[in-house]
């Protein structure tokens, strides 16, 4: 049985639902083995095979011109049946067919002939019961004209064995669907089992498509530190070369990082690993690098941390305030150039993350930037899918603030 399924007593269930629960029995090939029930459903079948077959024995001498020969027969047939009760688990189709013939000749037989009628309702789909039982009724009639009951009419005794025969049938029938009905509500929960992990692995899926999305918020922040210094290349030539060599340098140096992210994004979506595999992610500690990286830029840089311990903070946290921050700065340096931004981040253990990145309107007029906004909603998902939020939008002065909280527990 698989190992996420509870652990079923087994010794109450019959071995065939227990074979059919069972996966690795069915891999097997082999017959299941009887369990504790069976067993004893087994010796009860078969001492109520044997009680109703003595008490048919002892009515023999009561029949009117029945010859010892055949009182003889008759026995011996009777304690084959009960012997042939054993086995009404392994063919239950053939025993019943054998049944019709035993069942016509030898009245001590009766008892077998319905235990394996019963199992044969119970392990057979209905067609097959509707065939050897039908049969076994019809043949009644003739039996009790043959060998008429000594002490109940004709007509009663007839009645009552096809009263006896239909409930011991409709009997088995309910054993079966009640069965049937088990094993489809197991294989119901395997579905919705197996259906709760598909949709497992489509938000894993989501959540990568998610981080692809979000290719922007990882490059912006880079390819804008290219742009910038590129651009200070081209309308400075009368830079000393020092002025030159740290331009070049941060260059390099953002075109290996930008290098870097993108194989890590391109990595998650290929593997479907986790946005934390390969190489180390920055976390709340790196703010300083970020705003001192910033700031050889060209930007004013304010960064307020107020977190005590930050190495206390989760690395998931605190990448994601990293990332926040880094694509706040990113569209600073895009929409408000030379302002001064500030960075602030308050919170302790419990209370949750707050990370907001704040700048004043700028002096003149900015031309739009293309893709503007798509940064912000790339944060928000992050933001969300790290169990937190983020809201953003202009404050009263004319600046713009992105404000972002970040659970912490």
């Amino acid at each position: 049985m698989p190992a996420h399924e509870p652990k079923l007593r087994r010794w109450l269930l019959p071995s065939a639902v227990v074979d059919a629960l069972d996966l690795d029995a069915k891999r097997s090939g082999r017959r299941p083995r009887r369990t504790a029930r069976d067993w004893i459903v087994d010796f009860t079948c078969f001492f109520l095979a044997v009680g109703i077959g003595l008490a048919a024995a002892d009515s023999l001498s009561d029949e009117r011109g029945l010859s010892p020969v055949l009182a003889d027969v008759d026995q011996i047939l009777g304690a084959l049946a009960c012997a042939a009760v054993w086995l009404r688990r392994r063919w239950p189709v053939g025993l019943a067919v054998a049944m019709i013939p035993v069942g016509f000749v030898s009245s001590t037989a009766g008892g077998a002939a319905m235990v394996v009628l019963f199992t044969l309702a119970v392990h057979r789909p209905f067609r097959y019961v509707a065939w050897i039982g039908g049969i076994s009724l019809a043949q009644m009639p003739l039996f009790y004209w043959l060998r008429p009951e000594p002490d109940l009419p004709y007509l009663a005794s007839v009645a009552l064995t096809v009263l006896f025969t239909l409930t011991v049938i409709g009997w088995g029938m309910l054993a079966r669907s009640k069965r049937q009905l088990m094993l489809s509500l197991r294989d119901r929960a395997r579905r919705a089992e197996t259906e709760a992990r598909l949709r497992a692995e489509q938000a894993q899926r989501l959540a990568r498509e998610a981080i692809a999305r979000e290719m922007h918020d990882v490059l912006a922040h880079r390819l804008t530190l290219l742009s910038v210094h590129a651009g200070a290349l081209e309308f400075r030539p009368d830079a000393s070369r020092e002025e030159v060599a740290r331009a070049a340098g941060v260059i390099r140096e953002s075109a290996h990082e930008a290098l870097q992210d993108l194989r890590e994004i391109i990595g998650v979506l290929r593997a479907g690993e986790p946005d934390d595999a390969g190489r180390p992610q920055p976390t709340l500690a790196a703010l300083d690098a970020l705003a001192a990286e910033s700031r050889e830029a060209g930007m004013k840089v304010t960064l307020d941390n107020r977190v005590t311990e930050p190495a206390a903070v989760p690395a998931s946290v605190g990448r994601t305030a990293y990332r926040i921050a880094q694509e706040g700065l990113t569209n600073v340096r895009k929409h408000a150039p030379g302002t001064e931004v500030t960075v602030s981040v308050t919170g302790a253990r419990g209370d949750g993350l707050v990370v907001m990145v704040h700048n004043p309107a700028p002096d003149g007029p900015v031309p739009p930037v293309p893709g503007s906004g798509q940064g912000l909603i790339g944060l928000t998902e992050r933001a969300t899918l790290a169990g937190g939020r983020l809201a953003h939008g202009p404050d009263g002065d004319g600046g713009f603030r992105v404000r972002a909280w970040l659970p912490w527990g």
